[in-house]
């Protein structure tokens, strides 16, 4: 019988979860970029191999919450990994460890330390402070702790070797083929919001959403419209950028990406809309994908 078990992936924010999860599906099932916060939404990612089937859960990053947003983030992440086999906790070991760590950590030390990883990431960056990590660590049950960077297949091995070795016999949850669930509106979202975080940087990232609004499907080709929600006025001309430049090269990036992942040809329509209070908005949040069962 193979092995099976759901694992939660979780940390703060930035600490490479995202990067970490693809690495393992061997394939990209969630959006990536250097800017805090990118992931939003609880990524199933699904491993499989000739051992048995990791679900994994990407859950957004640990942070300082501001506003209903920000609140939601942090709440999914926490029930994420209280209702799952395996913990696995990635830390950003190239930098010393921050309050977010140590809490999880603590949460770790009072619930399942048996049933949890410790990843060490990004041990290919210098300096590394890997030994200040183990040092932080006061539960009084041995953790497994993994040093590696999620960049590197060898990396990713080890970890799965480690996850696989706390999984239980079980019979598989999804079909061998699968290697993801995650809704397809949500995830054209995610691409198109990953496509403008790679352009704007660190100029609006968390005042920055998108909602797809409509998949028209024809043979061999998805006609997608989808609102990019901003908070103020002023920040409009910086999505659209000078002669449209910003929004166009977004349009092209995510229509090629789509359509690889798809297999169909993926036309976009992107339009800009100031929505000032979106973040705090039930009926849009909820279209998002960020509220689920909240309300």
């Amino acid at each position: 019988m193979a092995k099976v078990a759901t694992v939660a992936i979780v940390g703060r924010t930035n600490a490479g979860k995202s990067t970490l999860v693809n690495a393992l599906v061997g394939e990209k099932v969630s959006i990536v970029s250097p800017v805090a916060q990118t992931t939003r939404n609880t990524v199933r990612g699904i491993v499989e191999d000739a051992r048995g089937q990791l679900v994994l859960l990407d859950t957004p990053g640990l942070h300082k919450a501001v506003g209903r947003l920000g609140t939601l983030l942090n709440r999914m992440a926490r029930r994420s990994a209280a209702g799952t086999d395996i913990t696995c906790v990635v830390f950003d070991a190239s930098q010393e460890p921050q309050l977010e760590d140590l809490g999880w950590m603590e949460r770790v030390a009072h619930e399942r330390p048996a049933k949890t990883v410790f990843v060490l990431n990004k041990a290919d960056c210098k300096p590394f402070f890997g030994q200040m990590f183990r040092d932080a660590w006061q539960g009084d049950v041995k953790i497994e702790w993994l040093e590696c960077s999620a960049l590197d297949p060898q990396g990713a091995a080890k970890v799965a070797n480690a996850l696989y070795g706390l999984a239980e016999e079980g019979e598989r949850l999804f079909d061998p083929d699968i290697v993801t669930d995650y809704p397809r509106k949500l995830a054209i979202a995610d691409v198109i919001r990953e496509k403008f975080l790679g352009r704007l940087h660190q100029e609006l990232p968390h005042e920055l959403g998108v909602l797809v609004k409509d998949i028209a499907e024809t043979k061999g080709r998805w006609q997608v419209a989808a609102d990019v929600l901003v908070a103020r006025a002023s920040q409009k001309p910086i999505v659209i950028g000078k002669s449209a430049a910003i929004i166009k090269a977004v349009r092209k990036a995510a229509e090629k990406e789509l359509g690889e992942t798809f297999g169909v040809k993926v036309a976009l329509e992107l339009w800009v809309r100031v929505a000032a209070n979106w973040m705090e908005d039930k009926r849009l949040l909820t279209q998002m994908g960020y509220l689920g069962a909240e309300i």
